[in-house]
C-alpha cells in the first residue's frame, strides 16, 4: 500500500533563530537573511484564477509577493502597488508574473498620499482593461516601546496607510467591480492579541477586521465577497523595517504553537481560495494563519 505524504509542520521552512539585522526604510526582501519563502520555487498553479484582473497593494515582498506569484500562476494578470524605493523587489515579482505568462503592471505609490488610491485604480483599469479582485495588503508597522514615545504623526500615517487607504481603494474600485468579484484584506493576529509595542499598528488591524465584516454586509447584494486573512508572525521585510525590537528578532515567531515563524508561501493558498470561485459561499470571514494563535471578534 502506498504511504501518505505527510510533513511535520514544525519542521517546515526555517526553524532556527534569525540573525540580528535591520535595514533603513524601505526594507528590501532581497537583503534579508534568510530570504522569505514566497513560493517562488514551490507554488504550482491549477488554473483557479484564469484571466482575473487583480490589484495587490504591498505586492513587492512578503505576503503580497507570495499572493502575486500564486495569482499569476493561477492565471491572473496583476497590478502591483509598492512603496517607492522598493523597485528592486518589485522587478523580481514582475519577472515571476511574466514567467507565468501573465501581465504585470508595476505601480509605485505612497499610500500616505490621499490621491494614490484613485490613481492606482485608474491605472489598473487602463492597463488591465478591468478589475475584479482587490488584495488590500499594504501596511506600516513601527515598534515603539511606550505611548509616550509614540509620535502622533506616526499614528496618523499608520492609520492612513493601513486602513484609510482601504476605504479609499474600495470607493475608487467599486464602480468597476462586477458581481463575482472578491475583496481580500490583510488584518493580523495583532487585531485580536495585540503586542504592547505595536499599539498603533494593532489598532489599525482591529479596524481592518471590523471593516472587512461590515463591508461584506454592504456588498453582498452586489455579488461581491469580502474576506480577510489574519497572519501571525510571518517572516517579511516589515519585521526588519523597525517592525520589531531588534533584540527580539532572533526569537521571532518561536513562541508559536508550531515553534517557528511562518513564511509568506504558507498564506498564498488562502488568498487564492478566497479570490476563487471555490469560495462562492464565503464572505464576511477572517481566516487565521497564525501558527496556532487564536483569533476571534
Amino acid at each position: 500500500m502506498t504511504e501518505p505524504i505527510l510533513v511535520d509542520p514544525r519542521q517546515q521552512f526555517h526553524t532556527g533563530k534569525f540573525v540580528k539585522q535591520d535595514q533603513e526604510t524601505p526594507a528590501l526582501q532581497t537583503k534579508m537573511t534568510p530570504k522569505p519563502d514566497c513560493g517562488e520555487k514551490s507554488y504550482v498553479g491549477q488554473h483557479k484564477l484564469e484571466n482575473r484582473r487583480v490589484l495587490i497593494t504591498g505586492g513587492d515582498s512578503g505576503i503580497g509577493r507570495a499572493a502575486a506569484i500564486a495569482f499569476a500562476r493561477e492565471g491572473a494578470d496583476i497590478a502591483l502597488q509598492f512603496f517607492p524605493g522598493e523597485e528592486t523587489d518589485a522587478r523580481e515579482v514582475e519577472k515571476y508574473i511574466n514567467d507565468a505568462g501573465r501581465q504585470a503592471v508595476l505601480l509605485p505609490a505612497d499610500l500616505r498620499d490621499e490621491q494614490a488610491p484613485q490613481q492606482l485604480v485608474d491605472q489598473t483599469i487602463q492597463e488591465l482593461g478591468g478589475l475584479d479582485t482587490l488584495v488590500l495588503n499594504a501596511a506600516q508597522q513601527i515598534t515603539q516601546p511606550t505611548i509616550e514615545e509614540l509620535p502622533i504623526q506616526q499614528v496618523k500615517e499608520t492609520f492612513t496607510v493601513n486602513i484609510i487607504s482601504q476605504f479609499a481603494l474600495v470607493q475608487a474600485a467599486l464602480p468597476y467591480l462586477p458581481a463575482g468579484s472578491s475583496i481580500i484584506t490583510t488584518t493580523s493576529v495583532q487585531a485580536f492579541n495585540p503586542s504592547a509595542h505595536l499599539l498603533d499598528y494593532a489598532a489599525t488591524k482591529s479596524a481592518i477586521a471590523n471593516f472587512t465584516i461590515g463591508l461584506a454586509q454592504q456588498l453582498a447584494n452586489k455579488g461581491i465577497r469580502v474576506n480577510g486573512v489574519a497572519p501571525g508572525p510571518i517572516w517579511t521585510p516589515l519585521q526588519l523595517d523597525h517592525g520589531q525590537p531588534e533584540a527580539a528578532l532572533p526569537e521571532f515567531g518561536q513562541d508559536s504553537l508550531l515553534e517557528r515563524a511562518g513564511q509568506p508561501a504558507e498564506l498564498a493558498p488562502v488568498y487564492v481560495f478566497l479570490a476563487s470561485n471555490a469560495a462562492s459561499y464565503v464572505t464576511a470571514q477572517i481566516y487565521g494563519v497564525t501558527g496556532g494563535q487564536a483569533i476571534n471578534l
